[in-house]
């Protein structure tokens, strides 16, 4: 016999939890349904060096979490259920040849005082910079925390134009339609400080040069600037651990192992899902998918679920370029040849320049191993001591941008052409430009474990190709077009059936907010339901009378 719920969550990446938490909270009855052993997604932690070193798998930087509307409301509720934070005042900085370094701390004058020591021009750059970032995030970040249609994008825009003037709204637009490289050649002078901004780019996939991608480098690097970098003590499934230990306190389940073979759909109506081992769980009021795109077009649904035009787009949904994760075990900090105060940055970029992103980018997207990749130095254990031993360092290197298929290495030393052979070579790589800008590194790395693309599919499906964003960013897969044009407020053409998480507005990090924004939608769609019924109710009664 079928189990029947208000509402089945398909995924339990953080934005699945989100939703379930919320409709569980107004005393819907919620499972989520998760096909691997742990719940999170691309949000997880793990002993994988050796124990005691508590290494995030994936993603890691909490802020964009801890600044939305869903923290805003339970994030009380997640401290009582063990979530402890850890904030770095130093959220990032770069390092280049020569033993040289820059980097950005918490408070304006104290990062001028930084970029004066590179160039008197950078530090005015950074000021003219910042004030830019006054005037105009509260707008960006408005649209970005809110479901994007015609109605809200129009009343932001009058707001906007309230708000800046006819000024300020030609300097938002000229910003959301440059390039990274565009915005630090009007604003900064040294190639330095260019890199500084230019490196967030690669965290996406907005190589230096593409249209539109100004926009996330420009705010990441002004709002870290503002806050600092925040992690999960004790790791980022403490995050996780949380949000379900919440959904359980409003009565939802959690079902891990458990994969769905198809979402049942019956009269253009999703009614419940069918499990691998053939069990029904039927959804009375709606099923939540936090997948893929493609997945849930080429796994989920069967043909014919969905009207051909949006089948056809959510097919061609694409995906950017892949990354590599390597951890590390340390005996001892980083010994950065820039100095030992780096070792108190919760991020360094080692790129080194915006032309060596660009070539990485283009390397990637070409099918080429780059011989310079961007690595991410997450220095975990600096923000968070309780990641390791009194004694040892736990380092996260994010590697920016590789191709899902290897081609070719121009470099010419990895034969392999698959990234099961090619991994453990790539990161002998990555380990060697490490050195060069931490000589000596190498004697104290205890252990490493490297995730290859090919493991982070492995790991999370919804990660395609390695893609750890879940789809490219650009502009044409953006706003209004994310996931396809008609699909952007999380609804689909199936009745019931929404879909969630890093392939919808606004897209990737631990944002929640299609989780929230989607949950927030069914429940007001549900109270307009009810006083609907009521009203009719109440109609047909007189009318007897």
């Amino acid at each position: 016999m079928a189990s029947t719920y208000d509402a089945v969550v398909v995924g339990a990446g953080h934005n699945g939890l989100v939703a379930a938490v919320m409709l569980a909270r107004a005393g819907w009855k919620v499972v989520v349904v998760e096909a691997n052993a742990r719940p999170g997604g691309a949000l997880m932690s793990a002993e994988v060096t050796r124990p005691g070193y508590v290494h995030d798998l994936f993603a890691t930087n909490l802020n964009l979490f801890l600044a939305s509307r869903f923290y805003a409301e339970f994030g009380d509720d997640l401290a009582r259920h063990g979530l402890r934070l850890r904030r770095s005042d130093l959220p990032y900085a770069n390092v280049f040849p020569g033993g040289r370094s820059v980097g950005v701390s918490v408070g304006l004058e104290s990062t001028l005082e930084r970029l004066r020591r590179l160039d008197p021009g950078d530090a005015q750059g950074w000021q003219r910079l910042h004030e830019l970032y006054e005037r105009v995030s509260s707008t960006l970040f408005g649209v970005y925390a809110s479901p994007i249609s015609s109605y809200g994008l129009t009343k932001a825009m009058v707001t906007a134009a309230r708000t800046l003037g006819r000024k300020g709204l030609a300097d938002l637009a000229q910003l959301v339609s440059s390039s990274c490289r565009e915005l630090v050649d009007a604003y900064l002078v040294s190639a330095e400080a260019k890199a500084l901004v230019a490196c967030w780019g690669l965290h996406l996939d907005f190589g230096p040069d593409v249209s539109g991608g100004a926009v996330f480098p420009f705010l990441e690097a002004f709002s870290d600037m503002q806050v600092g970098m925040s992690v999960a003590e004790g790791g980022a499934s403490c995050l996780v651990d949380a949000l379900c230990g919440l959904l359980r306190e409003h009565g939802g389940e959690l079902r891990t192992g458990v994969a769905v073979e198809r979402i049942l759909v019956t009269g253009g109506r999703a009614i419940g899902v069918e499990l691998a081992d053939g069990q029904h769980l039927q959804a009375a009021r709606a099923v939540v998918a936090n997948v893929s795109p493609t997945a849930l077009v080429g796994n989920l649904l069967a043909p014919g679920d969905l009207p051909e035009g949006i089948s056809r787009a959510l097919e061609r949904y694409a995906y950017g370029p892949a990354t590599m994760m390597v951890h590390l075990a340390l005996s001892k900090p980083v010994p950065w040849d820039a100095g030992d105060e780096l070792q108190r940055f919760a991020y360094v970029h080692v790129a080194p320049y915006v032309d060596d992103l660009a070539q990485t980018y283009a390397d990637a997207l070409a099918g080429r191993l780059p011989a310079e990749p961007l690595l991410v130095v997450g220095q975990t254990s600096s923000v968070d001591a309780t990641r390791a031993p009194a004694d040892g360092q736990v380092l996260w290197v994010q590697v920016r941008t590789l191709p899902t298929r290897i081609l070719t290495d121009p470099a010419g030393s990895l034969a392999g052409r698959s990234w099961d052979e090619a991994a453990e070579p790539f990161a002998d790589r990555v380990m060697a430009k490490l050195e060069r800008y931490a000589s000596g590194l190498g004697a104290a790395v205890l252990d490493r474990a490297v995730l290859s693309p090919a493991d982070l599919e492995r790991q999370n499906r919804n990660l395609v190709g390695g893609d750890s964003i879940a789809g490219s960013m650009h502009l044409r897969q953006t706003f209004g077009f994310r996931p396809a044009a008609g699909m952007a407020r999380y609804r689909t053409p199936v009745g019931g059936l929404v879909l969630v998480g890093a392939g919808t507005w606004p897209g990737p990090g631990l944002n929640a907010q299609s989780g929230y924004l989607a949950a927030r939608d069914l429940l007001s769609r549900a109270r307009w339901h009810d006083r609907f019924r009521q009203g009719q109710h109440r109609w047909q009664s007189r009318r007897a009378w």
